[in-house]
């Protein structure tokens, strides 16, 4: 990937800055990829919530309502749906 070259961020930032992109442009497979990419390169859940957070502020509702795609990605990846919803 063109973001996988060398710069002064990181592929985790390069990744959470992506993941914020996605929430933003609704696009829910691109959410889910990004949340596992951002883990994969070392984002904890609350980098990748904050990154979401930031989506929200930028695209308003929309980007709200979108960030819920963001933790069901992050429950599909770490099992935590039951400890989420208990």
């Amino acid at each position: 990937m063109v973001y996988e070259l060398r710069g002064k961020l990181g592929i985790k930032e390069k990744e959470l800055i992506a993941l914020g992109i996605a929430d933003g442009l609704r696009c829910v497979p691109c959410i889910h990829l990004h949340t596992a990419n951002a883990m994969r390169n070392g984002a904890t859940k609350e980098e990748i919530m904050e990154a979401a957070y930031v989506a929200i502020i930028m695209a308003g509702g929309p980007g709200f309502a979108y960030a819920t795609h963001v933790v069901d990605a992050l429950e599909a990846l770490t099992g935590n749906a039951a400890e989420k919803r208990s």
